[in-house]
This record gives C-alpha cells, structure tokens and sequence, in this order.
C-alpha cells in the first residue's frame, strides 16, 4: 500500500502531472522535457527524479543521454495509465504539451530524413562501417530461409537489400520506407537485378500501408535504432503478419558508440535483448531465441518471433497502451 501512496503523492502536483503524461507518449530526454515544459532542466530534473523513485517512471542511460519512459513495473504502472488515462483531452495544459511534443518529433524527423538524403547513394558503404554485410545476411537467412517465404515486407528498406536477398524466391516483396531519396536508390537496384516480384513504395514504419494480416514474414533491418517508439514499430508489424508468419529485426546491441547518434542520426544506441523480448510479448509474438554477432566495437544482434496461430495471450505479455505509440 505504501508504495501506491507514494506513486499518487509523486503525481499529485501540475508539473509532474504533465510529465507523466508525456512520457505516457514517448521516450524524453530532459533536455526535451525542458523545451516543452518551458521549464528550467534543474527544476524538470528534480521532478523527474521523484516520479523515477516513486516508481511511475523509468529512467535509462545510453551514452551522454539519458531518457524517461512510463513505467512497466506493476502496480505503479498500472496506476499511472489509469491516471494518464482521466486527463482531459479538452485541457488547454495537456493541448500545449502536445502541440510541443510534435514538434520535437517532427524536428527528429526532419534530422533523420536530411542525413538519409546527404547519404543514401552511399549507403551501402556507410553500413559497412559498422559491420560485415554478408555475415548478417548469412544469419538472416538462416533465421528466415528463403524457401520459407513467399510474401515479404521490409520495413525501412533503405537501398533494398534485403528485397534483393530474397527476390528470386519470394512471390512478392514489398519494401517501405519514408526516403523519396532512398526509394530512388532501392527502385534502380532492383531494376538492375531484376526483380519485377519486388516493389518499393513510401511510408511511415508506424502506420505502414498495408492491411491487417497480409505477408508471411516481415523484416526491420537496421532501422529500430532510428525510431522515437521502437514498440509501436514492432507493435505494427506484427499486425501485417498472418498467423505463423515471422518477424527478424536486426540491429545493435548496446554501446557506447556517441557517434553514431552525432553524425548519423541515431535515436537509440542499441537494444537489450530483455527490451526487445518485452515489445514482441507486447505485440502478442512469441519470441525465439536472439542470435549475437560480436564485432569490434559494435555486436549486431538478431531477433526473431513468430505469430500464434491463433489469438492467444502471449505468456509475459503486458497490454501496451494506445497512449505509448501514439
């Protein structure tokens, strides 16, 4: 009971109200918080804290920085949904924050979109900085054999490799990717290779232009590291894929690399296999068993979980909140 009592007297005062329903939306740094708060960092910091040690946020360090999400750990958890929940939508308080938070995101967005534009016809070359290539695609197809395919999605396509991996077996292979510049480059590979099975179209990770259920297997190659809500990516995912089909995101684990969110935009420095293993339960996929290739200095971890064959509840699944991937 007592630590109820303190959860609801942590959110019981204005500032960090907001704060918890912020961070109900999507995962703050301070640094952000300040800007949409309009409030100085020493003061959102004190109040951060608070909401930290009374259980209703959690706080993770990535390198330099340091970001605030809603708690998964029950019962505070649950606690501040319900309270995140009873906001108003109407208050002109929750309205500001909001209009604030969409512009930090879109100003996300928009660094993210002007890297990929000055790099996209280099790509290729800018990956293999990090790592080989080949010894990810002999793991993925390992994973996902190609015999095993036959409707494929590939968020985040990028160049279209992945297309191209599995485009002279797949029926059909759809690549999506917000990048008008990075389309242009995927549609002149798969010209060149091809493969009229494959096609490219633009869209959103979060909102992907395909119906509920509609491909065998999906894949997000080195994209998750881009996201502001990694959840809500494999969240949607797992809705284009039937029952059965398979799900393989490939990309770092954590590091401590700063330059790569410096000079190449990325949002996240790596994923822990227990967070990983969180959202696909979440998203109501059974998780299997990651596959790690250590490199120097970065490790490309593999993970993959597959769609029951009927609705069921995934065993350590939580309900994720329509507030989360907002």
């Amino acid at each position: 009971m007592e630590t109820l009592l303190q959860a609801m007297r942590a959110v019981a005062e204005p500032t960090r109200l907001r704060l918890l329903a912020l961070c109900a939306r999507s995962e703050l740094t301070v640094t952000e918080l300040t800007q949409i708060l309009g409030q100085s960092q020493p003061r959102v910091s004190r109040h951060l804290k608070l909401l930290v040690e009374a259980g209703v946020l959690d706080r993770f360090r990535e390198g330099t920085w340091a970001f605030y999400r809603l708690s998964d750990i029950e019962p505070c958890a649950a606690l501040a949904r319900l309270i995140v929940a009873h906001i108003p939508e109407d208050d002109e308080t929750r309205r500001l924050d909001l209009e604030r938070l969409d512009s930090v995101k879109a100003a996300r967005a928009e660094a993210a979109a002007a890297y990929f534009r000055q790099n996209a016809a280099r790509w290729s070359e800018v990956r293999s900085c990090y790592i080989e290539d080949r010894e990810i695609e002999k793991s993925l197809l390992r994973i996902l054999p190609t015999t095993d395919v036959s409707e494929l999605l590939d968020i985040g396509t990028g160049t279209g490799r992945i297309l191209e991996l599995y485009g002279s077996t797949t029926d059909r292979a759809v690549g999506i990717d917000l990048s008008r510049e990075m389309l242009a480059v995927a549609r002149a590979n798969l010209e060149n290779a091809g493969y009229a099975n494959c096609q490219v179209r633009q869209g959103d990770m979060y909102q992907l232009p395909a119906p509920s259920e509609s491909f065998g297997a999906a894949v997000v190659h080195m994209v998750l590291h881009y996201a502001d809500s990694p959840g809500a990516v494999i969240a949607e995912a797992a809705r284009v894929l039937r029952a059965g089909g398979r799900l393989v995101i490939v990309d770092f684990a954590p590091h401590r690399e700063e330059s790569l969110r410096v000079d190449h935009a990325h949002r996240r420095l790596g994923f822990s296999d227990r967070e990983v293993d969180r959202w696909c339960r979440r998203a109501n996929l059974v998780p299997e068993t990651p596959v790690h290739l250590p490199g120097d200095p970065l490790t490309v971890t593999l993970w993959s979980a597959t769609k029951p064959n009927a609705p069921t509840e995934v065993p350590g699944a939580e309900r994720e909140l329509a507030v989360a991937s907002a």
